[in-house]
C-alpha cells in the first residue's frame, strides 16, 4: 500500500512540473481553408480586389513536384475568386483537360500554352510569357 501511494505522489508531482514541448494548436483556424488566420488561403479573403477592365496574364510550364508531369500555370490574374473560378472553368472546356484555381494563379493539365494563349487573346486578355 505504500508503494502505491508514493507511485501515485511521484506521477502527479511530474504532471505539475510538466511543460509543453510540442502543440499542434496555432490559434485561431480559418473554416473555408484550415490554414491560421494570418496565414488564410481562402477565396472569400482574395474576392475583394475588383477585376481591371485591362488584364494582363502570364504563362508558364512546371513540372517540379509533379513528378514529371507539365502544367500550364496562368498567374498575375486579378485576385477576384468568382472571376478566377469562371476563367478556369472556361478555360479547361476550351482546352478540353482537367485543371485548378489554386493561390490566385490557374493550373491545367498539360502542355497548353499555344491553346491557352489563343483563347485568352480571344476573350482579350493580354498574355505574355
Amino acid at each position: 500500500m505504500l508503494l502505491d501511494d508514493r507511485t501515485r505522489q511521484g506521477r502527479s508531482q511530474a504532471l505539475n512540473k510538466a511543460r509543453l514541448v510540442y502543440s499542434t494548436d496555432t490559434g485561431r483556424i480559418c473554416p473555408g481553408c484550415g490554414w491560421p488566420t494570418r496565414d488564410c488561403k481562402c477565396s472569400r479573403r482574395t474576392a475583394i480586389e475588383s477585376v481591371p477592365a485591362r488584364i494582363v496574364a502570364k504563362l508558364r510550364m512546371e513540372k517540379t513536384g509533379r513528378c514529371g508531369k507539365t502544367v500550364t500555370v496562368v498567374y498575375d490574374l486579378p485576385r477576384n475568386a468568382e472571376f478566377l473560378k469562371a476563367l478556369a472553368q472556361e478555360l479547361k472546356r476550351a482546352c478540353g483537360t482537367g485543371g485548378a484555381v489554386v493561390d490566385d494563379t490557374i493550373e491545367l493539365q498539360g502542355e497548353l500554352r499555344d491553346r491557352v494563349r489563343a483563347f485568352l487573346t480571344k476573350k482579350g486578355i493580354a498574355v505574355k510569357g
